[in-house]
């Protein structure tokens, strides 16, 4: 007679197991949680809605600007704003000594600014980028003399080397970003460099160097990537300085030139109206102020939202 041997029974499966591992929370990418902890501050959500705003004003000039900001009315000089007794809805916020209307040149002086933010911002953060990249990367004589380069421009006061960089190329606008954009430069470079040297260490970077990647891709494709969090910040607030330096060099006559509608330039031709007529001082200055603190504030919001360690 044939003997059975009893088989175990069949596992069955846990419908628990399945539930926990399709309920369990999935980790938020980085971005995601970079705009969730960013959206937490109100302040700085506050600055990014008054700079979107301003870069559509300035995108739309031509069309939200009521008039040329170069138009002449020779009849309406020195007019006040439409609230003060002389005004007219005509010109909103007055007219200049020239009768051009301030409104439409504080639109398209704002047009000015945000590109002399970016070309400023994309020139520094280009090179910079590049030099601090290779003096971390590679170390040496190069680390050695790009740096020794840096402090010679950091022991100069910033505004003083962008004259000093204006006054051998010459007056105008042009000139005027490339002085600011050379001011910038050691920023970005110290910034970058600092960050390659902590990366460079790492265990992912060793294991791409094992897997035989090269120096290209490991400066740009490895490392460069995780050391942007930084250099977005610096790059926000760099805008803002950007626009209160190119004013700076347009206040004193070595930025924009006349009939240019820059903010910094408007200052420089209506200082001598400020007892008489205030009004063609007060909003290129309160442009300037609103343009300047709301970067600032986002910069600041930006930085608490990437950096790690604040959050903590």
């Amino acid at each position: 007679m044939t003997q059975v041997t009893p088989q175990p029974p069949a596992a069955v499966p846990d419908i628990n197991d399945n539930a926990t591992t399709e309920l369990t929370p999935q980790r938020p990418s980085p971005l995601k949680d970079a705009w969730r902890s960013f959206r937490r501050n109100r302040a700085a959500l506050a600055g990014m809605v008054i700079i979107a705003l301003i870069i559509v004003i300035a995108c739309l000039a031509n069309v939200v600007a009521p008039y040329s900001p170069v138009a002449q009315f020779r009849d309406s000089v020195l007019t006040p704003p439409f609230w003060q007794d002389g005004g007219s809805l005509r010109f909103v916020l007055g007219t200049d000594d020239l009768g051009r209307d301030i409104l439409s040149r504080l639109i398209h002086g704002a047009r000015l600014s945000m590109t002399i933010g970016v070309i400023v911002v994309s020139l520094s953060l280009g090179i910079g980028v590049l030099l601090g990249l290779l003096a971390g990367f590679l170390r040496g004589w190069i680390d050695t003399v790009i740096m020794r380069l840096m402090d010679i421009m950091l022991s100069i006061p910033s505004l003083l080397l962008a004259v000093v960089v204006v006054a051998v190329l010459g007056p105008g606008l042009f000139n005027a970003m490339l002085a600011i954009a050379v001011v910038y430069l050691p920023h970005y470079v110290r910034l970058t460099r600092s960050s390659v040297i902590t990366e460079r260490e790492r265990e992912y970077v060793m294991a791409s160097r094992l897997a035989g990647a090269g120096v290209f891709r490991l400066m740009f494709i490895t490392i460069l990537p995780n050391c942007l969090a930084p250099l977005i910040v610096q790059a926000t607030l760099s805008f803002s300085n950007a626009v209160l330096d190119a004013a700076a060099l347009g206040f004193l006559g070595l930025g924009a030139q006349p009939p240019t509608p820059e903010w910094g330039s408007m200052l420089a031709d209506a200082r001598q109206y400020v007892l008489q007529a205030w009004w063609v001082v007060t909003f290129p200055g309160l442009a300037v102020l609103i343009t300047v603190l709301a970067f600032n504030i986002m910069g600041d919001g930006l930085r608490d939202a990437l950096d790690p360690r604040l959050k903590r």
